[in-house]
């Protein structure tokens, strides 16, 4: 019942992808001149590609036939890249990272939620073994060197004796009070208890009776696990154990079956193949008069001539190249009197590229897999009678297709090598010709243009580690404290709410501060999608670099972690407070980030974490910082970044929360993207107050007032929340809830010696972002862009003026 399910549920998709996809073919074609015109449009395309990328993550998770599964990835990987896509030009027509669709989302009648970006379930399922060997060795590594993580953790604050003394005073005398208090209840319960035992005439039930009556009646579990989510995960797993099943089946049917068509059909393909270049050389002795030149191995050999072509279709190509060979010669004369008029034709074009203020869409690198896989399920799946595989195994039909292919390329090199020689002997025989020598001439200029080829690409950096291997650079990270072990923070647990009032604000000229679920979606686009799928690294536009900035204690370290969680990736920490006396001196230098590098690449995915970022660009190093060194890495960075390719799967991110004590155009070169986090608004604190106050073990009544909790709490961070929620709920108040209910007061009182973010803090970050490239960018267009260019008109058209004036004289 699942598999045809969820096969419907992929059909649906298709055929949602395949009308998406002629609309945007229709799009291409007619460029548009209106901004808001363009934006409905991309957001909607943005839309609907979520919606189909959401479904295919679960047909991809679900679907267990093997070949199904290689196509739904490969439309899944384009789909990811497409939307990473237009995301980019939705950023170069807003100039904004933070976009909101409240209109268009009412329109689609869809929910905010609906436009949560899924991370792909395959990104950990299919190298969980890897990941799991690597933190064995990580553990190991730290626990032979003594590197413990917990010890990492914990930093001990030096306190005066006469304090401590104090303290351990107030501690004892607490300790005392509580047994006499404790002592003095038993004494009164057991007095109350012998009362009530004389007037209802009944003995004092012992100790044993009471244990029996508990044990006859035993409170419920709260904390056991329903059955049905149990009977779903066994599900799950039975699922992933036949998709692995299935694969290897799979793999082995592609060497048995390519065998079993090479002992069978082997033979016939060969004497077809030969049959057919005889004829070929037959054939063009009778129209020609001279047999042909075989086609070399580098331009494909008899497969160019062949390849989807009728024996008429092959006459046809031998006429027609003999009258393309005469234009040609014809052509090569009268080029050189060509030339200098084409070059006032460029001029002439030039022009009207000026003129044309029209908008278009960017260039696309997934539009045409897409089509491709679109068209692969029309031909292969669509219509395709499945009743007789109920398992959903492999289809032998289809590998012998793909196979037969293969199979042929391999033959006809055997073929063209002894056809080739055959021809040698026919012209030899029949017209007692040789080869000419301008062919082996021709063949020696390619060797050397391949010869010099390589020479240039020989220039690359000298591997300083040539003979060390993988696992000791590793080792050596780790103990030097460099490379790190990631907390066990996932995503989803970055808790907040949307903004509703976004497409609001902005009509009304005034820049909504973006909602923590925005910055979360960013981290998704940015970090997790090309770091989790090589595909989209490669393709989709680059993001190698990324600053996360805002005010201590919302959670800018968390989605560090999380970044590493979702895709595995190693954490590497090149924070100036941890790198301080490392690898000293210019060489030692080189030659950490050398390593680091090295084994980033390696083992990649990777993430590379500047904690405090600004240190590194200091205006002004403070002299306390200075035997740190922070400014090491300045001048490296950069160069680092241009030698990162598209198949490094390698991420730089920085954290900062006082990015204004930085050297804002070195800072902003390095880092590409920057995604500013803010202090949670009103919606995002009561979500946060409500989730973590019921994962530490807390009920919720009607006592709670948890909206008067989030309003009062304005300006504090999640950081604030989760530490004020760990100090009230204490093992003892958890257990007190049921007669003592939780009330807003408690977490207030508990609040209030805590410092709030204040608004004009969060200013101060807004003024700061408005400095950056982007946010220049956007100032630019909503108020002095359109007088600027008023002005450079108005400019060129005193210049013509002048010109024209110049010319009558």
């Amino acid at each position: 019942m699942s598999h045809a399910m969820y096969n419907k549920m992929w059909r649906q998709t298709q055929e949602a992808l395949n009308s998406l996809l002629d609309k945007e073919s229709q799009n291409v074609i007619e460029p548009q001149k209106n901004q808001v015109f363009i934006f409905q449009m991309l957001a909607t395309f943005y839309i609907k590609y979520v919606q189909i990328f959401r479904n295919l993550d679960n047909v991809y998770d679900q679907i267990v036939h093997p070949q199904k599964r290689i196509l739904i990835r490969k439309i899944l990987d384009s789909v990811m890249g497409r939307i990473l896509e237009l995301k980019n030009d939705m950023v170069e027509l807003e100039l904004t990272e933070f976009h909101y669709f409240d209109d268009i989302l009412q329109d689609l009648k869809l929910a905010p939620q609906q436009l949560d970006i899924p991370i792909p379930r395959y990104f950990l399922r299919e190298k969980l073994e890897a990941i799991k060997g690597r933190e064995k060795m990580l553990a190991q590594i730290l626990a032979d060197s003594g590197l413990d993580v917990s010890d990492m953790k914990t930093t001990v604050k030096p306190v005066p004796v006469e304090e401590a003394v104090k303290l351990i005073q107030i501690a004892e005398r607490a300790r005392q009070g509580r047994l006499r208090a404790l002592f003095m209840k038993q004494i009164y319960l057991q007095e109350y208890r012998a009362k009530q035992a004389r007037l209802l005439g009944e003995q004092v039930a012992d100790a044993g009776a009471a244990a029996l009556r508990i044990q006859k009646n035993p409170p419920p579990r709260f904390d056991e696990v329903s059955p049905t989510i149990l009977q779903a995960e066994k599900v799950d797993l039975l699922r992933i154990d036949m998709q692995v099943k299935h694969e290897e089946r799979y793999q082995d049917a592609l060497v048995t079956i390519k065998n079993d068509l090479r002992l069978i059909e082997g033979p016939d393909i060969k004497e077809n193949l030969q049959d057919q270049i005889r004829h070929w050389f037959i054939e063009c002795r009778n129209l020609t008069g001279t047999f042909p030149n075989y086609p070399d191995v580098e331009d494909g050999g008899s497969a160019v001539i062949f390849s989807n072509k009728t024996p008429e279709q092959v006459i046809e190509d031998i006429l027609t190249n003999q009258d393309d060979e005469e234009k040609n010669k014809k052509k090569k004369k009268n080029k050189e009197k060509k030339k200098p008029k084409e070059k006032e034709k460029k001029g002439a074009k030039e022009k009207p590229k000026e003129e044309d203020e029209e908008w278009k869409m960017s260039p696309s690198a997934f539009l045409q897999s897409l089509q491709e896989g679109n068209n692969l399920y029309k031909d292969m799946w669509m219509n395709k009678d499945e009743s007789w595989n109920f398992l959903q195994d492999y289809d032998p039909e289809l590998i012998k297709q793909e196979k037969r292919k293969e199979l042929e390329a391999e033959i006809r090199v055997q073929v063209d090598e002894l056809m080739r020689q055959e021809l040698k002997n026919l012209k030899l025989a029949v017209n007692k010709e040789k080869e000419l020598p301008v062919r082996e001439g021709r063949k020696k200029g390619k060797q050397k243009g391949g010869k010099g080829k390589k020479g240039k690409k020989g220039k690359k950096d000298k591997d300083l580690t040539a003979d060390r291997t993988i696992e000791s650079l590793y080792k050596e990270l780790v103990e030097k404290g460099l490379l790190i072990q990631a907390l066990k923070v996932n995503l989803s647990d970055y808790i907040g709410e949307y903004s509703y009032l976004g497409t609001t604000l902005r009509h009304l000229a005034i820049e909504p501060m973006p909602s923590l679920l925005d910055v979360r979606q960013l981290i998704t686009l940015y970090g997790i999608l090309p770091l989790g799928s090589a595909t989209v690294h490669e393709k989709a536009p680059l993001v190698k670099s990324l600053l996360l900035v805002g005010p201590s204690g919302v959670g800018k370290k968390m989605l560090v972690h999380a970044i590493c969680t979702e895709t595995g990736a190693n954490l590497f920490n090149l924070s100036s407070a941890n790198t301080a006396g490392k690898y000293p001196g210019k060489s030692g230098l080189q030659m950490m980030l050398h390593v680091v590098f090295k084994v980033a690449r390696q083992l990649q995915p990777s993430v590379v974490w500047i904690e405090d970022t600004e240190k590194t660009f200091y205006k002004k190093v403070p002299n306390a910082e200075k035997q740190n060194e922070p400014k090491r890495l300045k001048k490296q960075l950069p160069k680092l970044l241009k030698l990162l390719q598209p198949d490094d799967r390698i991420l730089i991110v920085g954290t900062t929360q006082r990015p204004f004590d930085a050297e804002l155009q070195s800072f902003c070169k390095v880092y590409e993207k920057i995604i500013l986090v803010p202090r949670p608004d009103y919606a995002s604190r009561y979500v946060l107050w409500k989730q973590i106050i019921q994962r530490k073990g807390g009920t919720l009544t009607k006592a709670l007032n948890i909206s008067c909790l989030a309003k009062v709490t304005d300006g504090f961070t999640q950081g604030h929340i989760v530490e004020v929620v760990k100090d009230v709920l204490t093992e003892r108040r958890i257990r007190q809830q049921f007669r003592k209910p939780l009330t807003a007061g408690e977490f207030i009182t508990a609040i209030t010696s805590m410092s709030p973010v204040y608004k004009e803090e969060e200013d101060c970050f807004k003024d700061w972002y408005d400095k950056t490239p982007l946010g220049k960018r956007r100032a630019l267009s909503l108020t002095g862009g359109g007088k600027e260019k008023e002005k450079e008109k108005e400019k060129g058209k005193g210049k013509k003026k002048g010109k024209k004036e110049k010319k009558k004289k």
